[in-house]
C-alpha cells in the first residue's frame, strides 16, 4: 500500500482544533486516526475538536485515560475515543472490543503502539511533536485518504 506523509506546522490551539475540524469533515465509517506522541503533545485536544466538530461544540469530551474507551453515537455509527496508555497487551485491546469497532466506526487511538500489527493499514498515522515555538503534526495516509485530503486543498 502506498503511503503518502505531510507534516503540518501547528502554532496555536486553534491550529489543533482545525486539524480535528478539517480530519472529521472528511472521515467516514471505518476511518482510524492513530494518535500519536508524548504527554501534552495534543492527543486528546485533536480528539476532542474531531468529536465536538461532529456532535456539537458542547458536547463533554472527557478524556478515556481511566475509562479507556468513550463512545459517542453518531449518525449510523459511532465514533471511539480509545486511549490505550495503561492497556498491558494487544489482548486488552481485544477484549474491550476496539479492534471489532475499527472496522465500521470511528475510532480515534491515542497510545496506539499497544496494537503492533492490529491497526488497520488504512489508519491515518498522526504523530504530534513538541517544538519550542510550535507543535508539528506529521500525518501518514494511505491512498484512502488522500483524494479526501486533495478535496481540503481545492477548498481552502
Amino acid at each position: 500500500m502506498v503511503r503518502s506523509t505531510t507534516t503540518l506546522r501547528l502554532s496555536s490551539e486553534d491550529d489543533t482544533t482545525q486539524l480535528g475540524e478539517t480530519l472529521a469533515k472528511y472521515a467516514q465509517a471505518g476511518d482510524c486516526f492513530l494518535l500519536r506522541g508524548q504527554i501534552g503533545a495534543g492527543k486528546s485536544a485533536l480528539a476532542r475538536a474531531f468529536i465536538r466538530s461532529l456532535l456539537g461544540p458542547d458536547t463533554e469530551v472527557p478524556s478515556p485515560t481511566f475509562t479507556l474507551v468513550q463512545s459517542y453515537e453518531f449518525e449510523n455509527w459511532e465514533i471511539w475515543h480509545a486511549d490505550l496508555y495503561r492497556l498491558g497487551d494487544t489482548q486488552e485491546a481485544v477484549e474491550l472490543g476496539l479492534i471489532d469497532a475499527m472496522i465500521d466506526q470511528i475510532c480515534l487511538i491515542e497510545w496506539p503502539e499497544i496494537l503492533e500489527d492490529l491497526a488497520p493499514e488504512t489508519a491515518m498515522d498522526i504523530e504530534l511533536t513538541v517544538k519550542p515555538d510550535c507543535h508539528l503534526a506529521t500525518l501518514t495516509y494511505g491512498e484512502n485518504w488522500s483524494k479526501r485530503l486533495a478535496e481540503t486543498n481545492e477548498h481552502a
